[in-house]
């Protein structure tokens, strides 16, 4: 650890989940144990007893770092839960050095935050760091990635060897993480955030219900000089999509296409994102004449057809980020 000592505020959501959330912010307090450090607990307004639940747990628990459970009021999604924990703070109403956002499907080592922070305290133009996440199905999870681009767009949907080698360098996922190295953006699944970056940049923008608001956020900071790092020595196991259930689409939700517009146009403008659209819709259509010679089927069954829908759409809508400001509202969320 930094011979300086730091304030944390650790951030866990939950949503429907509270068996598997108790058991990450177990791990979790393990792994805070000796840190200035306290952990908040909050409810995306799960309805089904989770926050009962939670509550129990925690007023039950002899955990060795604070912890207290908030009711958001509303499932308003992953940037709107966390930013309603950032923005309710510290019980104590000290500023945090850092915010440590954790997954409830992810359970860190018992060494893996203080690695996050060694990292900032080392670094200080660094404003995020993020763990490598691993499962017992899939030794390293892919986590870490370059910001989309209208290039990417194309080669992520075409899937074709020769366009791929051409285009290796959008290509979105970083497929070697074996070794730390500095990424564009990180899975939020395990992440700390400088609290000095968090005041210049804002918050993640809620406007996004799920997907792309990590992207947005890091792209956001990025132009304002910050930049972030993988690190392979903070292992956190990660079991991956359960409350959202991702790897059980029969059709992409269409909060997927209302975020990935938003993203889009958020950084690059409206022209950029037509553009995206564009690209992906070439690629989509390449894989189809593909599927044509035996190619499987990788995207759900209307992806193509709901994605022009959408997004021609969009393109007559005005897009607007949300207040990203990290000041304290008027009315805080439920304790």
């Amino acid at each position: 650890m930094s011979g300086r000592d730091v304030r944390l505020l650790a951030v866990l959501l939950n949503w429907r989940t509270p068996a598997m959330t108790i058991r990450a912010a177990e791990a979790l307090a393990r792994a805070l144990d000796g840190l200035d450090a306290e952990i908040v607990i909050v409810d995306n307004d799960s309805g089904d007893g989770s926050e009962a639940a939670l509550r129990a747990h925690v007023a039950a628990s002899d955990w060795p770092v604070p912890a207290r459970v908030l009711q958001s009021g509303q499932n308003g999604g992953f940037a709107f839960g966390n930013n309603a924990g950032i923005r309710a703070g510290r019980s104590d109403g000290a500023r945090p050095d850092y915010v440590y956002v954790l997954n409830s499907d992810a359970f860190p080592a018992a060494d893996a935050v203080r690695v996050l922070i060694d990292h900032l305290e080392a670094h200080p133009r660094d404003g995020f760091a993020g763990s490598q996440l691993w499962s017992e199905d899939m030794p390293i999870h892919i986590s870490a990635f370059r910001f989309p681009t209208i290039a990417s767009e194309f080669e992520g949907t075409a899937r074709t060897g020769i366009i791929t080698r051409a285009l290796h360098r959008y290509r979105v996922p970083f497929m070697d993480l074996t070794r730390t190295r500095p990424v564009d953006w990180l899975a939020g699944a395990s992440m700390l955030m400088r609290q000095d970056m968090l005041d210049q940049v804002g918050l993640l923008d809620d406007g996004f219900f799920l997907y792309f608001e990590e992207t947005e956020h890091f792209f956001r900071a990025r132009r304002k000089g910050w930049t972030a790092t993988y690190l392979v020595e903070s292992r956190v196991e990660h079991l991956g999509s359960v409350s959202t259930g991702m790897k059980q689409w029969t059709e992409v939700p269409d909060y997927w296409f209302d975020s990935r517009w938003r993203y889009f146009t958020l950084s690059h403008g409206r022209a950029y994102a037509a553009c995206a659209t564009l690209a992906r819709v070439a690629g989509l259509s390449l894989w189809k004449l593909r599927r044509l010679m035996g190619a499987p089927r990788l995207d759900p069954p209307g992806t193509l057809r709901r994605l022009l829908r959408h997004d021609l759409r969009a393109l007559f809508q005005t897009t607007r980020r949300r207040d990203t400001r990290v000041s304290r509202p008027r009315s805080s969320p439920a304790e």
